[in-house]
């Protein structure tokens, strides 16, 4: 229940501050610690995971777009700069980048999984977009794709895309080379969310994904794009 898993998460606090005193205890915690000095890795990226999968034992239901992009934050950029420190960069737009970069993708998983969110009890849409697009839970929840329900999940899309673009323009072409497994995931995770909108978004009669055969064509020409345009500003430099 939410006292047991709560219970764990602060077992996992008490852990984090072992790990980063040297004295870790759990084997994830030993296969951890090591790389805390290795890589100057921050702790607060670490904290701010846990808390945010504290809020999934008591939020089901965020007011607005501010209150789910701190949960996004929490989730999912967080694990975006720990990488970045292990990848390295040079830059220090590279961690914008990779915050908005976690938000985007946390936001296409948001959208693909309305309906199984909602049948577990959860609704990660803003609330403030439903009144606004004059949606209710049920309507969701019926999974009929009526004119308003189709806006207003048009409406999380582009929200997303914003955040795919902003994410496009702040990483600096100095560190792209090292980032190339952020910008596969990227690629993979736009083509889910330009599939959704091919579908006219309706993510209830199926859970919309990228075949893996598709999935290697993608990292392949992304891998060969990122190289050659990190090549290309070695030889301006």
């Amino acid at each position: 229940g939410r006292d047991r898993a709560a219970g764990r998460l602060d077992r996992w606090r008490a852990e984090l501050d072992r790990c980063f005193k040297g004295c870790a205890e759990t084997p994830e915690g030993r296969r951890l610690q090591p790389h805390v000095a290795r890589f100057g890795l921050p702790r607060e990226p670490f904290e701010d995971l846990i808390g945010g999968v504290a809020m999934d034992l008591d939020q089901r239901r965020y007011e607005t777009f501010a209150d789910l992009r701190e949960y996004c934050r929490r989730v999912a950029s967080t694990v975006g700069l720990i990488c970045v420190e292990i990848f390295g960069y040079r830059d220090p737009r590279t961690r914008t980048y990779a915050e908005d970069l976690g938000i985007a993708l946390q936001l296409t998983n948001i959208l693909r999984d309305v309906g199984s969110d909602l049948a577990r009890g959860r609704l990660y849409v803003p609330l403030e977009d439903l009144e606004r697009f004059a949606c209710t839970e049920d309507d969701l929840r019926r999974g009929v794709m009526t004119d308003r329900v189709r806006a207003l999940l048009a409406h999380q899309w582009e929200r997303a895309r914003t955040y795919y673009e902003r994410a496009c323009t702040e990483l600096p072409p100095i560190d792209a080379r090292r980032l190339v497994a952020a910008e596969i995931m990227k690629a993979i995770y736009f083509e889910i969310l330009m599939r959704i909108r091919r579908s006219r978004y309706d993510v209830f009669s199926r859970r919309i994904g990228v075949p893996r055969p598709r999935r290697a064509v993608i990292a392949a020409a992304t891998w060969a794009k990122t190289m050659m345009k990190a090549q290309s500003e070695i030889r301006k430099s």
